[in-house]
């Protein structure tokens, strides 16, 4: 059995690490309060940037753009991963990176994968992978994410693309759902779906009864579109980021909070082999009393 002294010790321990826990979690809430409101705040723009891009999709061709044309033969393929830079967040990147190999393993056997990293959790993953990074963003996860990250990322994929250097592009990301779920989504970026697709979706996306207006576009639809589309692959990248940035917060506090609440079910827990352990130790003591002083008699 434990020492009265190893006993406490542990204790002590125990306290300091639930308070640097509890610490923790409050610093992901504060941190994922803003990362939310800068998510919702993205969210109008996003929603009607797509109605706008549905309604002039409408009116033009599938040929309206090279993005809107999938390769007869894909063979390279570029995967964009958002992950976190830093751990303490539970099962949060190992999901995503979970995600990711299994997209390869049964998607992409036999072509060339490349990989583009956000978050120095995946890029670390990467590295030990045989797949080449094409390039990473190292600090941009977790923190004020700037909108031109999105769209110079973006634009190297689109030239990637135009260039024949990659055939299609995949972005997985963490989709925030609420505080308790975070969902590993996969997303095509490139080649961009069809235009009736996109139109659908925006029809999907208005509530019923709503009315959505028709766009007097000047010049030409498929002009206008072929500024649009690549400004579009643009914001669902800023999307994935700011969605997969509100995440990690949010699977830190719940893993901090979780983690401080074993601390106190393990402080209670020593606290009673301490109290055993005490009251062993002076019944031991009675018992030598008790028998010196019998002894003494006889």
């Amino acid at each position: 059995m434990a020492t009265l002294k190893e006993v406490q010790s542990k204790i002590v321990s125990v306290k300091k690490t639930r308070q640097i826990t509890s610490a923790m979690k409050m610093v992901a809430t504060s941190r994922l309060r803003g990362s939310q409101l800068r998510m919702e705040a993205f969210e109008p723009y996003a929603s009607k940037f797509a109605e706008v891009l549905g309604s002039i999709a409408g009116k033009s061709g599938e040929d309206a753009s090279p993005l809107l044309v999938p390769r007869e033969e894909v063979k390279k393929v570029a995967v964009i991963l958002c992950t976190s830079d830093r751990g303490l967040c539970g099962g949060f990147n190992n999901s995503l990176i979970d995600k990711a190999e299994r997209l390869i393993e049964s998607e992409f056997v036999g072509k060339d994968v490349s990989l583009f990293c956000f978050g120095k959790r995946g890029r670390d993953w990467a590295k030990k992978s045989p797949f080449p990074i094409e390039d990473e963003y190292i600090g941009v996860v977790g923190g004020n994410i700037d909108f031109s990250v999105a769209s110079t990322s973006g634009q190297k994929m689109i030239d990637s693309f135009l260039d024949g250097a990659v055939d299609e592009v995949y972005l997985i990301y963490s989709l925030f759902e609420n505080m308790a779920k975070q969902i590993p989504t996969l997303k095509q970026v490139l080649p961009i779906p069809s235009l009736a697709d996109v139109a659908l979706e925006t029809e999907e996306v208005a509530t019923e009864g709503e009315f959505l207006p028709e766009h007097i576009c000047e010049p030409s639809s498929d002009a206008l579109l072929g500024e649009m589309l690549p400004k579009n692959i643009f914001i669902q990248i800023y999307d994935a980021l700011l969605q997969t940035s509100t995440s990690e917060h949010a699977a830190r506090m719940r893993a901090m909070e979780n983690a401080t609440k074993a601390c106190e079910d393990m402080v209670n827990e020593l606290q009673t082999i301490f109290n055993k352990t005490r009251q062993a130790g002076i019944t031991s003591d009675l018992m030598d009393i008790v028998g010196g002083a019998e002894a003494l008699k006889g």
